[in-house]
């Protein structure tokens, strides 16, 4: 019972006492729960943060910005190492697979033309082609036999190159007889010589029946390059039996084919008998073009 004057002052103090505390456990419980929602939320944003470094768009995005992040205030993304050393072996590996698929490249193209050179004229040149014919009116310095390389047979010959003969030269040089080749390609090369033998007026005409000792006629056609001995690309002859009955004899060789050459490449013509060589220009003739 409580006595008849009110409570006392120490049931006063324990009912004060009892409620601070219960307000404080209330306080406590509100203050748990709020920091373990609060908590949560931050797991799961984190979370989502970084299994986002590896999503395809993030990964994206970071190669092609990969530059700009290491400018970047690190701080400002959480998952940045992960997006730079990812972003940096992929680059490796694309770089490294683009060279790769060049040098495969590179070697068929080396396969399928090994000899290609490399070195090429400074601009195209969409027509190369001479033709070239003889002259019986300068014959005395049409055909040459000193200061010839060694092994060539024959003697070379100086053709016409004025176009009252028939002759022209497009983009290509004549020295000393020789064609020079202005760009690496593949060339048709031709050469038609004409040989004729005259009866001479002193021969004993009790001998007409006989025939004459066989003569060799051959043409040569030569490459030089920039080795010392030159090159025989083809070669062409024919033996004669004139017989004495006739008034003279008379035969041509012709020969082409196709070689592939240099530049600075020369090629030239030799024959056998030059004394046996008719320079007319519709009969002997020596040309080149590039296909």
């Amino acid at each position: 019972m409580l006595p008849p004057g009110g409570p006392s002052p120490a049931q006063t103090c324990g009912a004060v006492v009892v409620a601070a505390v219960l307000l404080q456990s209330v306080c406590v419980a509100v203050t748990f729960l709020y920091f373990t929602s609060e908590l949560r939320e931050l797991q799961d944003t984190y979370s989502k943060s970084g299994i986002a470094c590896l999503t395809g768009e993030e990964i994206g995005n970071s190669i092609q910005n990969l530059d700009e992040m290491e400018s970047e205030d690190r701080e400002a993304d959480p998952c940045w190492q992960v997006k730079w050393h990812l972003g940096k072996l992929i680059k490796k590996m694309m770089s490294r697979s683009y060279e790769e698929n060049i040098s495969a490249i590179n070697a068929e193209r080396t396969v399928a033309l090994p000899h290609v050179e490399k070195q090429q004229p400074r601009g195209p040149i969409h027509r190369i082609a001479a033709h070239l014919t003889g002259s019986n009116n300068r014959r005395s310095s049409l055909f040459t036999r000193n200061l010839l390389p060694r092994r060539v047979i024959g003697h070379k010959i100086n053709w016409d190159s004025s176009r009252r003969s028939h002759s022209f030269l497009y983009n290509v040089e004549l020295r000393n007889g020789e064609l020079v080749i202005p760009q690496t390609g593949f060339y048709y090369i031709y050469s038609q010589i004409y040989f004729r033998f005259r009866e001479e007026e002193n021969e004993d005409s009790d001998l007409l029946g006989e025939v004459r000792n066989p003569k060799q006629l051959v043409q040569y056609v030569y490459r030089l390059t920039s080795y010392p001995e030159p090159i025989l690309l083809m070669k062409s002859a024919r033996t004669s039996c004139w017989s004495k009955k006739a008034e003279y004899g008379l035969y041509s060789t012709y020969q082409g084919g196709v070689f592939q050459l240099k530049r600075e490449d020369r090629i030239f013509v030799s024959v056998s008998n030059s004394d046996f060589v008719d320079m007319d220009k519709e009969a002997s003739f020596f040309g080149a073009f590039m296909i």
